[in-house]
């Protein structure tokens, strides 16, 4: 039988406050999260086919950021700031490709927000 490449299925946002990061992902991304202990959330509706990418980088802090696809970099970035997040680096255009900024949740997970 042929091997084949695992795609990502699922992932996981771990906090120290998860009531704060609900609230926060749910204001930022129109999340609908569910209140039991889990706090589940569905798959996003019109993401990229045939799923989701990734790459590995160097940095000085390892993690795993989450990149999440917005309308609006500007406005993403404003609400985040509103619900106790910050903004970690401003827009930044790819020639050809989407326009990214950087985003952290109220406990310091990186979010790379995507515009096309």
């Amino acid at each position: 039988m042929k091997d084949w490449a695992r795609p990502v299925v699922h992932f996981e946002i771990r906090a120290r406050d998860p009531q704060t990061i609900r609230t926060f992902y749910a204001g930022v991304f129109n999340w609908n999260i569910e209140s039991d202990a889990l706090m589940n959330f569905g798959a996003g509706i019109g993401g990229p086919e045939p799923g989701p990418a990734g790459h590995i980088a160097q940095n000085d802090r390892s993690g795993v950021v989450l990149y999440i696809q917005v309308r609006d970099l500007a406005e993403t970035c404003a609400k985040a700031q509103e619900l106790g997040g910050s903004v970690t680096f401003e827009r930044f255009d790819i020639e050809g490709g989407p326009s990214l900024a950087g985003i952290a949740d109220p406990e310091g997970n990186q979010i790379t927000l995507v515009q096309q």
